[in-house]
């Protein structure tokens, strides 16, 4: 463990480097295992992958190596929220590692979507019930929410409803919104890469502007976690662009868990962080809606409805997906934090009519 002695910068500098370096040795090592034991992939199982060769599919796991072992090492493992945090992301790293096992036919158990959903649920409730919450939101148009202002009393213990069903929900987006943007290579590397900076440019700033103990207890925690998980990501990103190996649900599940988890102990700053993500996020109520207006299961994965998957039906190339999503996440971040709350109200309306007429428009145009 880091002496809590040493500044708040230090240690986040020496977490910094020791876990790029980690990422890097662990991803080497693993590589040459994996391809000696033919733990690869089958692109031909998957029409938009199978022109390519089989990669290395179970490299997630160095993730899931790098900050058990940063965490071990160098953070204070007893620390309540850290433990939480683990324990429930080898949960749901492991129902993911099933679904994972079965796409590549080792095993021959499927994970239903409706228990995935159940476990997601389960998941995030106990998050809030075990004190990860938050009771407001100061949302991208400028208004301050409250959660906490209905609740039911069992007893001594109070359920505050709307920050868990707040809680469950905005789980559930999130890990839906990453998972679903997987299939256009290093796209999803880069939109959680932009999150966690994002993440960490406002934890830096609660850190300087809250001098109380609470808040810099947790802005502490919550930017030695970034410490770790940012540069291990960039190692991640940096593979995935030369298409190295494959990043799958294992991966996208414990992403999107940690960035769930992170803008909620952030003193919730969800709003701004899921600006980024708010193009697969308004991409994710699209797919849904078609899906249950064509009377099909909303929660069964296909290859018609997705943004990428509209656009790519079009003939544009999978850089010109990746490009369009990464300018219209960046800019609407951008105008999430310099612009008011007219012009926010304008430019969200704007991404909701690109998302759900993109196709229209860009067949018009070709």
């Amino acid at each position: 463990m880091i002496s809590e002695i040493l500044p708040v910068w230090i240690r986040m500098l020496f977490l910094f480097w020791a876990s790029m370096l980690s990422t890097a040795t662990i991803i080497f090592l693993f590589k040459k295992f994996f391809r000696k034991a033919w733990l690869m992939d089958h692109p031909e199982k998957y029409p938009h992958e199978g022109n390519r060769a089989p990669v290395p599919y179970w490299l997630w796991i160095v993730l899931f190596l790098n900050f058990l072992l940063q965490s071990l090492l160098f953070l204070d493992i007893w620390y309540k929220k850290l433990i939480i945090i683990l324990i429930l992301w080898a949960i749901v790293t492991a129902v993911s590692f099933i679904d994972d096992l079965e796409t590549i036919d080792v095993i021959k158990i499927k994970v239903h979507p409706l228990l995935r959903l159940m476990m997601q649920i389960w998941v995030w409730a106990i998050i809030w019930i075990t004190s990860i919450k938050i009771w407001y939101i100061s949302n991208i148009f400028g208004w301050i929410i409250r959660l906490d202002n209905y609740f039911l009393q069992l007893w001594d213990f109070r359920i505050f409803i709307i920050p868990l069903i707040f809680t469950i929900v905005w789980y559930v987006l999130v890990f839906n919104s990453i998972n679903w943007s997987d299939s256009i290579p290093w796209l999803t590397s880069g939109l959680v890469e932009t999150s966690f900076l994002i993440l960490l440019v406002l934890t830096i700033k609660l850190y300087i502007q809250d001098t109380s103990y609470l808040s810099k207890e947790n802005s502490e925690f919550v930017l030695l976690l970034l410490a770790i998980l940012i540069p291990s990501v960039f190692v991640f990103w940096c593979f995935d662009i030369q298409k190295k190996f494959l990043i799958w649900d294992s991966w996208t599940m414990f992403l999107a868990f940690m960035i769930a988890t992170i803008a909620i102990i952030s003193w919730g700053k969800i709003a701004t962080a899921a600006t980024v993500l708010w193009m697969y996020i308004i991409d994710s109520f699209y797919v849904i809606l078609v899906r249950l207006y064509n009377k099909k299961n909303p929660l069964k994965w296909d290859m018609i409805h997705h943004l990428h998957f509209r656009l790519g039906s079009l003939g544009f190339s999978k850089n010109f997906i990746r490009n369009l999503v990464y300018s219209l996440s960046f800019l609407f971040w951008i105008g999430a934090i310099f612009l008011d709350k007219t012009w926010k109200i304008i430019i969200f309306c704007i991404l909701m009519v690109i998302v759900f007429f993109v196709t229209k428009i860009l067949s018009l145009k070709k």
